[in-house]
């Protein structure tokens, strides 16, 4: 199977999003995604990727990965680079899938379980006004996903409080417009304000659903142990990037000053990242994201590390639905598959207008009933839509946009 054309798709719509088609000779097409800055990524797997993968083979998909991040290296490994690495590697085990009629999961190693739970992060979607109510209602939001079956929510109370900044570039479905520079400061007021959401959740529903707080890396180290130590009487499940992940020490101050378990962290880009992390014993759960940290190659490799040190790991999803599909393959075949995260709102909403099917969930849970490769696609009509935005680069120049 010889590597003939790469296409990549954006929409003016989803303006974060980047979708990456790879045709084989046999006509076979590979789907892949990644989420930020699309343009610069496009510019990424046009002019430095595809004349390294046009006219090989995709059965040497670990070659292709390591020439790419190899090349993609000079520059440190993360940015544009990874996500086209990330997108194009997941693509690449599509058209393998595919071509030997199994699922992704089966190339990997087989069926380990038949489900995995999930649990939903609360953003705001037409549907559902899941951020709006872990800040006004949260006991409200917390019997609504019990009643769904949801094993575990995750929210971010003390973002707020944080300095903020707005972009409408980056205001997508995610809510990416509360980032913003890391705070210094909390005042005694804000951290019972955000605590208040944590035991309005207990108060509606005990212990009947776990509580993952997000942090969007926006505290410093002593706001951090600060809300850490208040949300102690809690039992949270985890809390997630509470303060930026470039520090395995810092971090590990915050596995042994408190007693909240530390998630870390999708942030972080390739298995020798997380590795530091493990080495120095500064996280509980490994959060890998599929489309960011150099795909299914790279995010097997990084779970069977954090495996290494007896932790789970838990794939992130906010961002598109190629992404929730190629981590719930690893979910599939991977031992220490924790827990999958979703919004409801994306999978019951706008991932049915991109794909052709959704993904199948009952009580709270994913099941694994795919077809060959990733068992999804994007929806034929998307690429037809007028705001797509379509490149390609081909064997044949004649082909080439």
């Amino acid at each position: 199977m010889k590597i003939v054309r790469i296409e990549t798709l954006r929409l003016t719509e989803h303006p974060n999003l980047l979708w990456v088609h790879v045709f084989t000779a046999d006509g076979l097409k590979g789907t892949g995604e990644t989420f930020y800055i699309p343009a610069a990524v496009e510019a990424v797997i046009h002019d430095f990727a595809a004349p390294m993968l046009l006219g090989k083979s995709v059965f040497d998909r670990e070659r292709h990965w390591q020439n790419l991040f190899s090349s993609a290296n000079f520059f440190g490994y993360a940015g544009a680079e990874m996500r086209a690495i990330s997108a194009l590697d997941i693509a690449l085990w599509d058209l393998l899938g595919q071509y030997a009629g199994q699922p992704i999961f089966n190339l990997i190693g087989g069926q380990f379980r038949e489900n995995i739970p999930l649990y939903n992060t609360c953003v705001n979607t037409p549907k559902y006004l899941d951020q709006d109510g872990f800040l006004n209602q949260p006991g409200d939001l917390a019997r609504s996903l019990v009643s769904q079956g949801y094993s575990q929510l995750k929210v971010w109370p003390w973002d707020r409080f944080a300095p903020q900044i707005e972009s409408a570039r980056l205001a997508g479905p995610a809510g990416w417009s509360a980032m913003g520079p890391v705070g210094h400061y909390l005042s005694p007021q804000d951290l019972r304000q955000g605590l208040w959401t944590i035991q309005e959740i207990r108060k509606a529903v005990g212990d009947k659903i776990e509580i993952a707080i997000e942090g969007h890396s926006r505290w410093d180290l002593n706001c951090a142990l600060r809300i850490a130590r208040a949300l102690e009487p809690y039992d949270v499940i985890w809390m997630e990037d509470i303060i930026q992940p470039d520090s395995p020490a810092d971090l590990r101050r915050l596995v042994q000053e408190t007693r909240v378990p530390q998630c870390v962290s999708e942030r972080l880009f390739t298995k020798f990242a997380y590795r530091q992390i493990l080495e120095q014993q500064s996280a509980h759960i490994a959060m890998i994201d599929v489309i960011w940290t150099g795909g299914i190659t790279e995010s097997i490799k990084i779970a069977t590390l954090a495996d290494t040190y007896h932790l789970p790991f838990a794939p992130h999803d906010c961002t598109g639905p190629i992404n929730l599909f190629a981590a719930l393959h690893l979910c599939a075949a991977l031992p220490n598959a924790m827990i999958m995260e979703v919004v409801r709102g994306f999978c019951e909403g706008y991932y049915l207008d991109l794909v052709d099917r959704p993904v199948t969930i009952r009580e709270g849970r994913a099941y694994f009933d795919f077809g060959p490769g990733l068992g999804v696609r994007l929806r034929p009509e998307v690429s037809a839509r007028k705001d797509a935005q379509i490149r390609t680069s081909a064997v044949d120049p004649s082909i080439s946009k």
